[in-house]
């Protein structure tokens, strides 16, 4: 597919019609209270819906219940293979690059604060490695899984805020397009994806091409469940990259939303990190895989480990020497980042089971303000002969 300007534009005046309206449909009954209420006993892929659950909303499960017809399962298998085999350096990649990278987009960073608030990134945080933790998980897409649900309650969570942010007139719809577009969230599908291949590439990861390809197209199954127009979507790694660098240079800047979002980001896997002494490490890694202009704008301080982080390369080639060459210390290094990411996750949660609940109302200090930041289009700086 071509992206162009006009049709990114296009992108960006588009929701989700389907869950728009069944939110819309909640909200105007009176029954948010009750689906929030009911949804938190529907965790697993399969099992019978509750009583009393809105018939809206029943609809809704029922309708998204599975996959999209067109899924390849040898395919959705590599990638399974992938996530197994790459865990804790896809976890480590969408830690401390794909979220940085959704603050460098002033629009989406001022939107992330209306979530949860810029007092709460625990949660918000904790929401994002609990979906991505159930989706690595084998069997994610089959009865019994925790990740549909997820993907549907996620998928109603992004209508709602669409829906307060119109119905409360704090955002600027004609300057900004719609809240949570379609250019958005396929801009968001790419920063988990594509910019995570990016990451791994950048930490030194041998990836087969078929390997990374597998990953891309796993996130385009993810993308179809929460909504994303599969006529727009990049359906190759040649066109995500086009449509990703298309879309950071429209719309990657400064802000202070931004600044804010990551040093909350920076302070709360510092206190996972054991002890002070490595806490330095947080901010290293994510200015080596976003690079020094975007870490620039977030505000990620400068510390003696940028050198020493460079060298992550050469560690982990060592460790993936030893799982090449020997079974024991495969299976021992793929536990290891099994239970690593579990470590992550359960100190983000702090044990709690995150239900992705629509949000009856944006409080006031959680929200938008009134004055939303222009849209810009970011000019790279002219290159430099050495």
């Amino acid at each position: 597919m071509t992206y162009t300007e006009a049709s990114m534009d296009a992108l960006r005046d588009k929701g989700d019609e389907l869950a728009d309206a069944v939110v819309a449909t909640l909200f105007a009954r009176g029954e948010v209270g009750t689906f929030n209420t009911l949804m938190r006993y529907v965790s697993a892929a399969g099992a019978p819906l509750p009583d009393g659950l809105p018939d809206v909303a029943r609809d809704y499960l029922r309708e998204t219940a599975a996959p999209p017809s067109w899924v390849d399962w040898e395919e959705m298998e590599k990638a399974r293979l992938f996530f197994i085999d790459n865990n804790v350096h896809i976890s480590t990649a969408l830690s401390f690059a794909s979220m940085p990278a959704c603050y460098v987009v002033p629009h989406v960073a001022r939107l992330l604060s209306t979530t949860h608030g810029l007092n709460y990134p625990n949660k918000r945080m904790a929401e994002t490695g609990q979906f991505t933790v159930h989706l690595m998980q084998p069997g994610a897409f089959e009865a019994g899984s925790r990740f549909i649900p997820a993907a549907q309650k996620v998928r109603l969570l992004h209508a709602s805020i669409r829906h307060h942010l119109r119905r409360e007139d704090r955002w600027d719809t004609g300057a900004l397009g719609v809240p949570i577009c379609q250019e958005d969230m396929l801009g968001g599908q790419m920063f988990f994806s594509l910019l995570v291949l990016d990451s791994l590439h950048r930490l030194g990861i041998h990836m087969s091409e078929e390997g990374a390809a597998a990953y891309f197209y796993a996130w385009r199954v993810v993308g179809a469940m929460l909504g994303v127009d599969q006529d727009a979507v990049p359906h190759t790694l040649e066109e995500g990259r086009r449509f990703l660098d298309l879309y950071m240079v429209r719309h990657m800047g400064p802000s202070e939303e931004g600044v804010r979002l990551t040093r909350q980001l920076i302070d709360l896997y510092e206190e996972v990190v054991p002890g002070t002494f490595f806490d330095p490490v947080v901010s290293a890694l994510i200015r080596h895989l976003i690079g020094d202009t975007c870490a620039d704008w977030l505000d990620v301080p400068r510390t003696a480990w940028d050198t020493v982080v460079k060298a992550a390369p050469h560690l982990l080639g060592v460790l993936e020497t030893i799982e090449d060459r020997s079974p024991l210390g495969a299976w021992a290094l793929d536990r290891l980042g099994h239970l690593t990411t579990v470590f992550e996750l359960s100190s983000l949660t702090r044990g709690r089971v995150m239900h992705y609940a629509i949000p009856e109302h944006l409080k006031k200090d959680y929200g938008v303000s009134a004055t939303v930041p222009p849209r810009h289009r970011w000019t790279p700086p002219p290159a430099t002969v050495s």
